[in-house]
């Protein structure tokens, strides 16, 4: 169970913002997946997807600072203030690190052809779905057993993702691609690393803020 200023506390509004932001940083993440699996080369479609990723990013910022805005006007709160601005902030780095992999990707253009990402985006997507159950979650008080199997799995898909990282550079390096397509496509892989390590931030967090009020 959650400490006694959860009991306190009758104001629901910061779960339903940072289910909100949850939710932004999944269809941010849809998006990318969506990207990921667009025909190569389409410029039209890397522009729409671009518009997308700002979209979300900007969602995600609004409720962010509403957020913020709600913790400052408020004495008590259902979770621990330093614990909700942590999540809020590691959840808006996922559609901002979205966008700038939609930036990248339209810049490099016919560079990613050649390059399969499908099972990139195969996990990232189960990840953006154990993300936004943890976050929704919260406000029902779930169980430390519950929160550590769910954590666990983000784990295991980050532990996953990184052996999918080294087989993609792997492949890079074996000499039939071109340097620029090389370096290109290297930033890129950094950038789905870094959201996969976004969605284990996440992850830790909520799993820290049951194990301290159970």
């Amino acid at each position: 169970m959650f400490s006694l200023q959860r009991l306190l506390s009758k104001d629901d509004k910061f779960f339903s913002l940072m289910d909100g932001c949850a939710e932004e940083a999944r269809s941010a993440i849809q998006n990318l997946v969506a990207l990921l699996k667009a025909p190569e080369g389409e410029h039209a479609v890397d522009v729409f997807m671009m518009d997308l990723f700002i979209d979300a990013r900007r969602k995600e910022k609004r409720l962010t600072q509403e957020l913020t805005e709600h913790l400052c006007k408020t004495f008590v709160t259902p979770l621990e203030r330093e614990d909700i601005e942590a999540l809020s902030d590691a959840l808006y780095k996922i559609p901002k690190t979205g966008e700038k992999f939609g930036e990248r990707h339209m810049l490099a253009g016919r560079q990613t052809r050649g390059v399969d990402l499908s099972k990139h985006a195969e996990l990232l997507q189960q990840a953006a779905e154990v993300v936004v159950i943890m976050v929704r979650d919260l406000r029902k008080g779930v169980n430390l057993e519950t929160v550590k199997q769910q954590n666990d799995q983000l784990q295991q898909i980050e532990a996953a993702a990184d052996q999918l990282m080294l087989d993609s550079l792997r492949e890079l390096y074996n000499g039939k691609h071109d340097g620029l397509q090389v370096v290109v496509m290297k930033d890129l892989l950094e950038l789905l690393e870094k959201i996969y390590d976004r969605c284990r931030d996440v992850g830790n967090i909520v799993f820290h803020i049951v194990l301290k009020h159970s």
